[in-house]
């Protein structure tokens, strides 16, 4: 791979302005000091989206994060285009747009047109397969799975996804530059969620499906304290975003119907618009009460119990798998991107996960 730093890297591309691609273009002008080109479709996006990074730089200067030149100098590395053909000389293209095979095959297209044979082309999908992107492409060697956590700036794992396409070039240079940006890539399957999306849409299904059953929300929300996770269930989902979530939850259990649902409490969220399930004190929103069954009382172990099972059922699926290559990795994975307690998730599990 050529460039004009000194390990290589000339310019990055990033296919997407919404708040991860924002995230993402941002990191990569902080970390790697290079040229970093923001593209959509819509010129107020990507004006919205460069006014966004430029003001974040600007109030991290304020609290003496950076120098005033640095702010600067790293906001003049940041530009934005609707042109496909501005990413002619990056080293690397990461798209960051809708969950939609199509979408980002279509992008992947584009961007091939008009960058080298040797640069990356990077996916940061949650739940999608790499190798459908990769299909039908000249190389799709190079073509690698990405996957960052929100916020970016924060979380440090990186899932670094390979199809059996990939090159052991792209796999060395993917690998990298996840380095230099300061994240920790773990190798991880091509498989749907790859390791945390999909153990937390278990975690998820369940809890879901208790409160879909009548289950007292809050109480079956709360269930989970005791175990020092970052955030209770319904928080992370309207952390992550309903819509989101319910989109994982579909390529889910398109992939393992037996045991990954669309729970309908969820959908009824997302298609009331709301913003989530719980009000900034925890309780739950009264739009949200409506649309739920009357709730009856549960008991939090067996909730948990109910929670414990479906995990380690899940986690030893995996390992079987080869979704991730070892118990350790999976744990790593949940702490870094999931902010899960030092350990992980195989410790809460050890009684039921024997691999």
């Amino acid at each position: 791979m050529t460039g004009s730093d000194s390990l290589g890297v000339a310019k990055i591309g990033v296919v997407g302005a919404g708040l991860m691609a924002s995230q993402l273009a941002l990191l990569f002008a902080r970390k790697l000091r290079v040229p970093v080109v923001i593209s959509d479709l819509s010129e107020e996006r990507v004006r919205d989206a460069v006014v966004r990074m430029r003001s974040r730089l600007e109030r991290d200067a304020a609290r003496g994060r950076l120098g005033p030149a640095e702010a600067e100098q790293i906001a003049a590395l940041i530009s934005g285009t609707t042109d496909p053909s501005d990413f002619a000389g990056c080293t690397a293209v990461i798209e960051a747009v809708f969950e939609e095979l199509e979408v980002k095959r279509g992008v992947f297209r584009a961007v091939e047109a008009v960058v080298s044979p040797e640069a990356l082309l990077l996916t940061n999908t949650s739940s999608l397969s790499v190798a459908a992107m990769a299909e039908g492409l000249r190389h799709p060697e190079r073509v690698v799975g990405f996957h960052f956590f929100n916020p970016v700036a924060v979380l440090p794992l990186l899932e670094l996804v390979r199809t059996p396409f990939a090159s052991e070039a792209a796999m060395a240079a993917a690998a990298g530059l996840a380095e230099r940006l300061g994240k920790t890539a773990v190798p991880v399957a091509d498989s749907p969620g790859f390791v945390v999306n999909r153990l937390l849409t278990r975690l998820f299904d369940e809890v879901l499906e208790e409160i879909d059953d009548g289950g007292d929300p809050v109480a079956v929300d709360r269930a989970l304290v005791p175990w020092g996770l970052p955030m209770t269930p319904l928080a992370l989902i309207d952390y992550i975003g309903p819509a989101v979530q319910a989109h994982i939850c579909t390529a889910l259990h398109a992939a393992f119907p037996d045991r990954f649902r669309e729970p309908a409490s969820l959908a009824a969220v997302v298609a009331a618009g709301l913003p989530g399930f719980l009000r900034a004190d925890g309780t739950l929103r009264p739009e949200v009460r409506e649309l739920l069954p009357e709730p009856h009382d549960v008991d939090p172990e067996d909730v948990r119990e109910r929670v414990r099972a479906a995990l380690a059922e899940e986690v030893q699926l995996m390992l079987e798998e080869g979704a991730v290559g070892s118990a350790e990795d999976l744990d790593l994975c949940m702490v870094l991107g999931a902010n899960y307690p030092q350990g992980g998730l195989t410790p809460l599990l050890a009684e039921r996960v024997t691999a």
